[in-house]
């Protein structure tokens, strides 16, 4: 298998070493890191000169048009941040369930889904629900039964960080719906790799940071809101970017735009939203189907391989809950020293837990596999 019409150039670290690592951070597409530094080095030398005040205003509005695509929504659904967990936390303040309320996830969850929601209840005294994994997987109707009448957000990494499981958001946002509830999605480790209809799915909210699937920078995530939840929330942040006409520079009001761009409240280190821009339009070029195909490609590959091998997989294997992510333990092993023993094959994975996990994605090939599985008859010898 080679990879998917790219070339070394779009990914050149891919040449350097086995990269099967995405789920920490993705290796940047080159046309991403290249429209940074261009951006970069214009204000360095320019000042204003060039990104003057309309520019700066109209400064998302290509990154609005790629997540729009990317999502499968429009660009008015779609809003900019540094992080996640910036925006996670804007929604969070937004929300704030009060006292009698409860916010539904899951133990394993990666924290940014659960701290801000943990935040807001402790101020407002609302119950965080936590639905409980076993050895390192949640069972779907388990945390559904979590929900209740009383429950205002359910809040889900789309795939876990550790375990590579995957969730239906059709069916949890169905579950959510008929007590009123929100779905809120944290898709860090999955948007760019699983495609994502969130109208279709009805999902409320789907959040992703840039720097991993999305193969984009540190620095920049995008959001998006449905219509109908969008002009009900007030966000948790604001500064002169919440208002309308954000050069209508007033402190006595504000006045928030009709759209997710609400969201949207100050300066930022704007070329790495340009940056992500890039990587989002590269990714949609290729075509979000394509790569979830060859990631999965690779990824049985390596779990066959595992297998045949007596290792243990630990990530799920049914195909309506597997990623990209492919967990594993090595019995007898320390999963960390077994970890460094790639790094010194110069294959990178990483080690969560007590579990080896490997992440391959759009840039590597079979031969990666090939050379990961290598150094498992290595270290099993």
């Amino acid at each position: 298998m080679n990879p998917l019409s790219i070339s070394a150039a779009d990914f050149p670290a891919s040449r350097t070493c086995t990269y099967l690592n995405s789920a920490n951070v993705a290796l940047m597409y080159r046309g991403a890191s290249d429209a940074i530094i261009a951006w970069q080095q214009d204000v360095a030398a320019n000042g204003s000169n060039n990104f003057d005040e309309s520019a700066e205003e109209a400064v998302f509005a290509e990154l609005h048009d790629a997540g729009a695509r990317l999502f499968s929504a429009t660009a008015d659904d779609i809003c900019v941040g540094s992080s996640a967990t910036e925006l996670i936390s804007s929604l969070a303040w937004a929300a704030m369930p009060p006292t009698g309320a409860n916010i539904v996830s899951a133990d394993i969850a990666f924290p940014t889904a659960v701290y801000p929601w943990a935040r807001v209840a402790k101020h407002t005294g609302c119950e965080i629900r936590l639905a409980e994994a076993h050895r390192g997987y949640v069972d779907p109707g388990a945390l559904m039964g979590l929900i209740d009448e009383n429950t205002v957000v359910v809040s889900l990494s789309h795939v876990e960080y550790r375990s590579g499981q995957r969730y239906d958001l059709a069916a949890f946002a169905e579950a959510a719906h008929a007590h009123n509830a929100i779905l809120v999605v944290d898709a860090t480790q999955s948007a760019g790799a699983v495609p994502i209809d969130a109208p279709a799915d009805g999902v409320d909210v789907v959040i992703a940071g840039g720097y991993k699937w999305l193969c984009g920078p540190f620095g920049a995530a995008i959001m998006y809101v449905s219509p109908q939840l969008c002009s009900s929330l007030e966000p948790g942040l604001v500064g002169f970017r919440s208002n309308a006409d954000i050069w209508n520079i007033d402190a006595t009001q504000i006045v928030y735009p009709g759209n997710a761009s609400r969201f949207e409240f100050s300066t930022m280190a704007y070329g790495c939203a340009i940056g992500l821009t890039s990587a989002i339009e590269f990714l949609n070029h290729v075509g979000i189907e394509s790569i979830f195909d060859h990631n999965q490609s690779l990824a049985d590959a390596l779990i066959s391989g595992l297998m045949d091998r007596g290792v243990e997989v630990t990530s799920p294997r049914s195909p309506a809950e597997r990623s990209a992510i492919v967990t594993a333990q090595f019995a007898g092993l320390d999963s960390s020293d077994v970890t460094e023993r790639f790094k010194e094959s110069d294959i990178r994975v990483a080690c969560r837990q007590d579990v080896v996990r490997f992440s391959p994605h759009l840039y590597n090939e079979m031969v990666d596999i090939e050379a990961a599985l290598s150094c498992v008859d290595a270290i099993l010898a």
